[in-house]
């Protein structure tokens, strides 16, 4: 008897999903709750657990099609899925021959491989790792998955190929292929995932929405540098997490919220909604896209619990396993580009906020401090405004707030 699997409900207001890959192929025995399917939603991937233990049916959808909440994915077979799995062990010992290459559904062929239908085996790859397999000749069945659930990442592929050795000559079939790579006029046509089609809407709405302006100012970080340089071992061994600058960042932005309340608020129709509080949204790399879970209530926390909170979204975002309610909300965003070497930008407000404070590389320049000319690490800072809100003199005040409170840290201290 089969058993139906449909698509599970996916968050407030979110009524559809793009299945993006799937992660059991029919004929694959299944475990309860393992998941069997991955969907795209608006905001974050969602893996679809099985409620049963059994055999992979057949797929009821296809890689790349919206589905309805509520709506079958595909089957389940009853079975014995424990005993299905070592029953296809021994099946690529006994048949992996050069001439005889299994193929996946895409039709590259990858020779029958040890682990079939398991993490490593082509079927279970995401696209942009199958891809990487491609492009660097690497047997995903001699790579060690580091990613959720013991699954393949591109940079796993990555160190596999440059810890290879040397490939031999390569063969007359390799030599004819040469000269049609060589050309350079090869095209890819990737369709976007949800997440990127959703990020590119609300961008373009907030600009054609908001008033945006964005003023500059620049900060000395030699105090934060310094204090960081000498606490963060300490810091480490106390709390178990590393020392950063985004926790310096983030409790003087919410000192200087208080101090400047409109940034924090938000228009709804003709009202502002002034917020007691404050969410930071913290923009972070995921592999779909720029993601901004929430920081909740950050002016209560300590530099501690907030560099706790980073790096744990940091890390869950890598995974994919950010969950929908971690992104709702949030009065104000801080997105660091600095990380990827950006040295000045203009950001974008993230509707309803009316503000985004963008951070930059840290760059060593020549200043003037006391009448002499001397050389300090010095950063960028863009805070990206609705006018319609905001005026510039609050938005330079805010800017000067932050400012102060970073190259003079102990006023994060005394809340000053």
């Amino acid at each position: 008897m089969a058993t139906e699997v449909t698509v599970p409900v996916l968050g407030e207001s979110i009524t559809e999903a793009t299945l993006g890959e799937w992660l059991k192929q029919p004929g694959d025995p299944v475990a309860v709750d393992e998941p069997i399917a991955s969907l795209e939603t608006d905001k974050v991937s969602v893996e679809v657990p099985s409620p049963v233990a059994g055999v992979m049916g057949q797929h009821a959808v296809a890689v790349g099609d919206t589905v309805q909440v509520g709506a079958m994915l595909a089957t389940i077979d009853a079975g014995d899925g424990a005993a299905a799995a070592p029953a296809k062990a021994p099946e690529p010992a006994a048949t992996a021959t050069p001439s005889a290459p299994a193929k996946d559904e895409s039709g590259a062929g990858y020779g029958d491989q040890p682990g079939a239908g398991t993490s490593d085996s082509p079927a279970a790859l995401s696209p942009s790792v199958r891809r990487a397999v491609l492009e660097h000749g690497v047997d995903p069945a001699t790579v060690k998955g580091t990613g959720r659930d013991g699954r393949i990442t591109k940079e796993d592929v990555t160190a596999a190929a440059s810890s290879k050795p040397a490939p031999a000559p390569a063969a007359a079939p390799a030599a004819a292929a040469a000269p049609a790579a060589a050309s350079g006029r090869g095209e890819e046509r990737v369709r976007m995932t949800r997440l990127r089609q959703t990020i590119a809407k609300r961008l373009k709405e907030a600009q054609n929405t908001a008033a945006m302006l964005t003023t500059f100012n620049d900060v000395d970080m030699t105090a934060v540098i310094e204090a960081r340089a000498k606490y963060k071992d300490l810091f480490e061994k106390k709390h178990g997490v590393r020392l950063g600058f985004m926790g310096f960042f983030v409790k003087a932005a919410t000192m200087a919220l208080r101090d400047i309340p409109s940034v924090n608020a938000s228009i709804d129709g003709d009202d502002i909604v002034y917020h007691d509080y404050a969410d930071i949204s913290v923009a972070v790399s995921s592999p779909g896209g720029l993601v901004v879970p929430v920081i909740r209530d950050a002016d209560q926390m300590s530099v501690a619990t907030i560099e706790k909170t980073i790096g744990d979204f940091g890390k869950r975002a890598k995974d994919g396993a950010l969950k929908m309610d971690e992104m709702k909300g949030g009065t104000f965003t801080i997105s660091n580009g600095g990380v990827f070497g950006s040295l000045m930008s203009t950001p974008i407000i993230n509707p309803p906020q009316s503000a985004v404070l963008g951070l930059h590389r840290i760059e060593e320049r020549p200043v003037a401090i006391n009448g002499q000319v001397v050389i300090r690490p010095m950063m960028y800072l863009a805070l990206s405004y609705d006018h319609r809100l905001i005026d510039g003199r609050e938005a330079v005040t805010f800017l000067v707030a932050l400012k102060n409170a970073i190259e003079d840290p102990t006023r994060i201290l005394i809340d000053l």
